[in-house]
């Protein structure tokens, strides 16, 4: 009798956890997350095929990747974004959603500008048209990370990261399976063709529009009266200050919104974590350093096994796609029942055994089978640790420099890994398939360390 208490008890639990997902809140999160998953394979792995088959090199592909550091350098704008308003738009939209318009419709136009560009031809401009995207989606992560932190309390953060999470692997099936299958059925043959590539991006940008509807249909989060009102009176007092010992108004005015919108969030983070804050620092910036090495040269690698774009697509978009929605919502319903740290090891794991796989597959050989297993692996470990690691840097978030200090985590994030992704394929042409995917799994075992002394 107890026992059937219990259980009982337990599939209320489940089914309370699952039930969340309907709340309208959750599903603006899902639709934005494809917004922002969109664009960064187009100058991530799907833009690595896509010079590889140009006949770019392997090192140059490398070190076409910094591109995408934007993504770690963005928390140099966030305070500007967190805190300016845009004329006419912010009046229109409200602060958040005005950045995102303005944001989105910059990633249309740049990459429009890459689908109308020739790698062969002009690679300098087509560089120029990618380092747009990757800005301008860069900041769309910034406003689309606050709006998330800010739209609800803290018991709906791991059911919207897991439906931003979903919305976002399922862009990036889109943008890579989707892209690499529309390239190969435009294409006459398996020969480059520009044509076919270009069509393929010109799809991607169409598809954009998910992410702009949203913005439109989405409620601006409310702000807290009392708290911005203290920030403004912090504000006032460091701009009286700064007067008083003869500072020009204009410029004790501007050094004075810089402490607040600059300054105050570093600070703020460093007050509350103490001595633990440079533990944490270095979790985020190497969380997710095997995935983000090892990705840079994954598209190359199928290139080089042999793969055809039609292969790679097909087992991407079948079992791409279901693991994607797995590991995404079963990471959200685990983050529910379990701790984060606990949930933070377990995807970091898998992405390690994941590695390990890729290495198996580049020793044996072309095989659809184990490459099956392994892109299935890869998008539900992938599920798990994003969506673990996007809740746990939330709750590191004060909501008063949500946007600023989310910003500097998910940018700490991406820095050193991409940095080091850069010579992955310096790496590659020097020791191999079979070495670059051992190394790249080796490297994530100091994260299972460093989880394990935290959660201590």
């Amino acid at each position: 009798m107890h026992t059937e208490t219990t259980l009982e008890t337990e599939q209320k639990g489940w089914l309370a956890s699952c039930k969340i997902y309907l709340q309208k809140r959750v599903a603006i999160l899902f639709f934005l997350g494809f917004s922002a998953g969109l664009p960064i394979l187009l100058v991530f792995s799907t833009l690595s095929f896509w010079l590889r088959e140009a006949g770019v090199s392997r090192a140059s592909i490398g070190f076409f990747s910094w591109i995408a550091l934007a993504y770690a350098f963005k928390w140099i704008w966030s305070p500007f974004v967190d805190r300016l308003s845009i004329p006419l738009l912010t009046q229109w939209l409200g602060r958040r959603r005005s950045w995102l318009l303005l944001s989105q419709l910059a990633i249309v136009l740049a990459i429009v500008g890459m689908a109308l560009s020739d790698p062969q031809q002009n690679l300098a401009l087509f560089a120029v048209c990618a380092l747009v995207v990757a800005y301008s989606s860069a900041t769309q992560d910034i406003v689309i990370d606050a709006f998330r932190i800010e739209s609800a309390p803290e018991r709906f953060q791991a059911a919207m990261a897991a439906a931003y999470m979903t919305g976002y692997r399922l862009a990036m099936i889109m943008a890579g399976a989707g892209a690499l299958a529309i390239a190969a059925l435009s294409s006459e043959s398996e020969a480059y063709q520009l044509s076919a590539w270009s069509l393929s991006y010109f799809v991607m940008a169409v598809c954009m529009i998910v992410g702009i509807v949203t913005t439109f249909v989405a409620d601006e989060p409310e702000q807290n009266p009392e708290k911005q009102h203290a920030l403004e009176q912090r504000q006032q007092a460091i701009e009286a200050k700064l007067q008083a010992s003869q500072l020009p108004g204009i410029a004790a005015r501007f050094i004075a919104w810089l402490n607040i919108a600059v300054i105050a969030p570093f600070t703020d983070f460093f007050n509350r974590y103490g001595k633990h804050a440079l533990l944490i620092l270095i979790l985020i910036g190497s969380y997710r350093i095997s995935d983000i090495v090892m990705g840079i040269m994954a598209n190359p690698f199928y290139v080089d096994m042999g793969y055809t774009k039609g292969e790679v697509a097909a087992i991407s978009k079948v079992f791409g796609v279901i693991m994607t929605l797995v590991g995404a919502g079963l990471g959200g319903i685990l983050l529910n029942r379990y701790s984060t740290y606990s949930i933070l090891f377990l995807g970091a794991f898998l992405v390690v055994l994941t590695n390990l796989i890729f290495a198996v597959l580049a020793f044996v050989g072309k095989d659809l089978t184990l490459l099956t297993l392994i892109i299935s692996m890869d998008n539900i470990s992938a599920g798990i640790a994003t969506t673990a690691f996007i809740t746990y840097i939330s709750k590191l978030t004060n909501i008063e420099f949500s946007a600023t200090q989310y910003a500097l985590f998910s940018s700490m994030m991406l820095l050193f890994p991409k940095f080091i992704a850069g010579f992955s394929g310096v790496y590659v042409d020097s020791f191999g398939y079979v070495n670059f995917f051992i190394a790249s799994a080796l490297i994530g075992l100091p994260v299972l360390a460093l989880i394990m002394l935290l959660k201590k």
